[in-house]
């Protein structure tokens, strides 16, 4: 995640500080939403041993589901990053996201009917 390591007394007020004992031992330093996102791309990019722009298309679908379960898209700017590190625009982003919303109505709406058969 791209996390920070610092001295407990070197804790900013976002700083999470751990304690032993009632005694503040280390302070961890967690990255802004935007570097997440950053640190994320680069393990998806290492989890598929190709840069994403090269996978194919219901991959980066796919990767796009995947980063939408996470929150990437409420991060400001995150369409646009995702979109540069797909190699495609944002408004296939946003196709993207649209049809992810879609399958996931759709197999709800399955679902229910499955289970009003029986």
């Amino acid at each position: 995640m791209g996390g920070e390591i610092l001295p407990a007394g070197a804790a900013g007020d976002d700083d999470v500080v751990l304690s032993w004992e009632g005694r503040g031992v280390l302070a961890v330093r967690l990255p802004q939403l935007a570097d997440s996102l950053d640190h994320i791309l680069a393990a998806l990019e290492r989890a598929h041993g190709m840069p994403l722009a090269d996978l194919d298309r219901k991959t980066k679908q796919s990767v796009v589901r995947g980063l939408e379960a996470r929150g990437a898209f409420s991060v400001r700017h995150g369409v646009e990053t995702v979109a540069s590190a797909l190699g495609v625009s944002r408004f296939t982003v946003y196709n993207y996201i649209n049809y992810a919303a879609e399958q996931r109505a759709k197999e709800q709406a399955d679902g229910g009917a499955t289970a009003r058969d029986r």
